[in-house]
């Protein structure tokens, strides 16, 4: 089967996968653009999982301040060159996050971040709740574990669906990005505040 051009960079744009990778794909899967991007974003993961370790001393700081300066967020993303760093698609990414932690205020970057406490208090909730509902004994573990994967897509940066494409994760747009860069990149803090909201 013949690969067309506008096959391999809708691929390309969609995965951010190099073009030789993106053809291959394409042909070994007979031209199925969906089967395409579940095998790049899976050898994204392996990619980004190699690179973990190298170290990020570059990078961008990203301002970004919406709805006529009612809220404002802060976004530092480390990778490990200059090179990387001055790349449109890199400050894109990043610019990406800034909008993303405006729209979703997310408290943290991902689950292991959560403090103990935190993660006890919504256990106790999700448990209280679901006795009050009269759901049986057996099933509340289940119900809870439910509640919590909610929670931590509204608290967790990377646990968030992407504003721009709901059908994948911030943690799989940040997996794409290291797999097309292919450097080690870090989210490495971010903050965003909202005039008038009390300081925590």
């Amino acid at each position: 089967m013949k690969i067309s051009k506008a096959q391999i960079k809708e691929l390309r744009e969609t995965t951010g996968a190099g073009i030789l990778d993106c053809r291959k794909t394409l042909e070994q899967t007979g031209g199925d653009m969906e089967k395409a991007v579940a095998i790049l974003r899976e050898k994204g993961l392996a990619a980004a999982a190699k690179r973990s370790d190298r170290e990020t001393k570059d990078g961008v700081i990203d301002l970004y301040s919406h709805g006529n300066g009612r809220v404002g967020v802060m976004v530092e993303v480390n990778c490990e060159t200059d090179f990387v760093a001055r790349t449109d698609e890199f400050r894109h990414f990043v610019h990406e996050l800034a909008l993303q932690i405006a729209a979703n205020a997310p408290k943290y970057l991902d689950v292991p971040d959560i403090p103990e406490q935190v993660l006890e208090e919504q256990k106790t909730v999700a448990a209280g709740k679901a006795k009050a509902e009269g759901k049986p004994e057996k099933v509340i573990p289940k119900i809870v574990e439910g509640r919590l994967a909610k929670f931590y897509q509204d608290v967790c940066l990377l646990q968030q669906p992407y504003i721009r494409d709901e059908d994948i994760t911030v943690g799989e747009l940040f997996k794409q990005i290291i797999a097309s860069t292919r450097e080690n990149i870090i989210i490495r803090r971010f903050a965003r505040w909202e005039l008038g909201a009390d300081a925590e």
